[in-house]
């Protein structure tokens, strides 16, 4: 069967900042590569993460080289969340974290073990409602998610094959959803044989579903931190198998609006010189991925106006493109 695919909503089309409309929330940002730089830049968005929390982590394949730095985490979870888990669900296709088992010893392999990581699919799933939507009125998630008061989405940022680009909206939305029913849900065409059957706007706009009933879940117990570090056009789950990094790191950035973070992720990228973006762009804009911009916009998830708090700089206003005048962040 072919791929399921949706006309006219624009994709792979980027909206610059000026002409876009509503209001602003704020984002904020560090050029600081770093265990600290991402401590700094979670202390202004924690407030809100109370009671149990969920750190949303993409754990990456076996020995997978572009993921967060472990060291980084482990920090994090020391220093500043010692009673958090690490959160994660199987996969959707056969690999290293397709069964619990797989996925666990894929985990020993990477290094996550300095904290209690629990597989929420593990003993099975549940339904969430997911308001307005077009394609998926209830998203099937690991049944333990539920268990969690706050949600920490820490995203390392980058391209997707499918997806174009995987930030928050991509962690949480294919991440949350269980390995054989939420992700068949957002990948397949009902009775289909081919398992990656709906593409483009449809999957972006599958996958966002998927993310609103998340966190309208958790309500305001939510905050968004992306990593724009080791941005190969490739996302984690394809481990050691992806492509080459070509495009400069970047720095990190964090909010309260899942929207804003990405779009600032997306402004980021799109502000590099034409030769350091060219590549992450490409990706983004052949797989329509842009549309998970605009569907997050029409789902009332946030805004894609923002106000960008440069961390480094005595929490100076800045614009994505003073943001990246120096490439060359700092990193420990």
């Amino acid at each position: 069967m072919a791929v399921k695919i949706v006309p006219g909503t624009g994709g792979e089309k980027y909206i610059p900042y000026h002409a876009r409309k509503g209001n602003e929330s704020i984002v904020y940002f560090t050029r600081d590569l770093s265990a600290a730089g991402l401590q700094k830049i979670y202390d202004k968005v924690s407030a809100n993460l109370t009671g149990k929390v969920g750190i949303k982590l993409h754990t990456g394949e076996k020995n997978g080289p572009n993921i967060i730095p472990r060291d980084w985490v482990e920090a994090l979870v020391k220093d500043r969340l010692p009673e958090a888990n690490i959160v994660e669900t199987n996969t959707y296709y056969e690999g290293d974290r397709y069964t619990t088992e797989q996925h666990r010893e894929t985990l020993k392999v990477n290094g996550w073990t300095f904290c209690p990581v629990d597989i929420m699919d593990e003993d099975g799933t549940t339904t969430l409602p997911v308001a307005n939507a077009k394609w998926i009125p209830e998203i099937t998630v690991g049944s333990h998610m539920t268990s969690y008061d706050s949600l920490l989405a820490l995203t390392h940022f980058k391209g997707h094959m499918m997806g174009g680009f995987g930030g928050s909206n991509k962690n949480i939305g294919i991440g949350c959803a269980d390995g054989r029913i939420g992700k068949k849900d957002i990948h397949t065409v009902v009775g289909s044989d081919n398992m990656w059957s709906i593409a483009e706007e449809e999957l972006m706009e599958r996958m966002t579903e998927s993310t609103k009933g998340t966190i309208d879940f958790f309500g305001k117990n939510i905050s968004y931190i992306n990593v724009l570090r080791n941005m190969s056009v490739s996302c984690d789950c394809e481990g050691v198998e992806a492509e080459p990094v070509v495009t400069p790191n970047i720095g990190i950035v964090a909010s309260l609006d899942i929207l804003a973070a990405d779009a600032a992720s997306v402004d980021l990228v799109y502000a590099l010189d034409q030769k350091d973006r060219s590549a992450l762009v490409e990706r983004m804009e052949t797989r329509h991925g842009l549309r998970q911009l605009t569907y997050m916009k029409e789902m009332g998830m946030g805004n894609d106006r923002y106000v960008l708090i440069d961390l480094d700089n005595d929490e100076k206003r800045i614009l994505p493109a003073d943001a990246v005048a120096d490439v060359k962040p700092f990193e420990g």
